[in-house]
């Protein structure tokens, strides 16, 4: 796991990541966060909360609106501390990806945070409906990511294949780019990729 860690570290660091202008849009951040289980890396995942106003249902990363005087590493840990109770400082920071616009309004940035030791999850209800600890391996699923023609006829949507699902933009999106420039070093922008219109309710 050590081996893995300093490899997307390094990866991250090597990255020249895009920062997009939040000029009349709210910023925002979302956490991949990995641990091990069972000796296994996995990174964490939920399913937003039946009864939430926007995204009821949608597959997540934790995450959220950066609260006054925060940047992207912090408005990430308080969000996972928030959302699944699971605490971890500054230092567990590893690099950021690509700033995203997201058809909601928002910029995020993606935070990647390590954790060397097991992470026990408790969810937030009001927040979370389920959360999983989900594998890293399956981010290279042969067929992931897979393409589909937009309905409204703009950018493909890009799915990545999770815990036997394939979920959709934007959360497929940073972990694509996750599994190309952390994991495989490979510089890849995600930022044409189509999103369901649906995203923006």
């Amino acid at each position: 796991m050590q081996a893995l860690r300093d490899r997307i570290a390094a990866n991250l660091t090597a990255f020249p990541r895009v920062a997009v202008e939040t000029t009349g849009l709210r910023r925002a951040a979302v956490a991949i966060v990995l641990s091990p289980l069972d000796g296994q890396p996995t990174y964490l995942l939920t399913r937003r909360a039946l009864t939430m106003r926007r995204g009821a249902g949608n597959y997540a990363l934790p995450g959220g609106n950066f609260e006054p005087g925060e940047d992207a590493v912090a408005a990430a840990i308080r969000e996972t501390a928030e959302e699944l109770g699971v605490v971890v400082g500054r230092e567990a920071a590893l690099g950021l990806l690509d700033d995203f616009v997201t058809l909601g309004g928002h910029v995020v940035t993606p935070v990647v945070l390590w954790s060397s030791a097991p992470l026990t999850l408790k969810p937030d209800p009001a927040e979370v409906h389920e959360a999983w600890h989900a594998s890293v391996d399956d981010l290279d699923h042969p067929e992931s990511p897979r393409a589909e023609a937009h309905p409204d006829g703009g950018e493909p949507i890009l799915r990545m294949f999770a815990r036997g699902q394939w979920i959709n933009p934007p959360t497929a999106a940073w972990l694509y780019q996750f599994r190309e420039v952390g994991l495989h070093g490979r510089a890849t922008r995600v930022n044409t990729v189509g999103q369901p219109s649906w995203t923006a309710q």
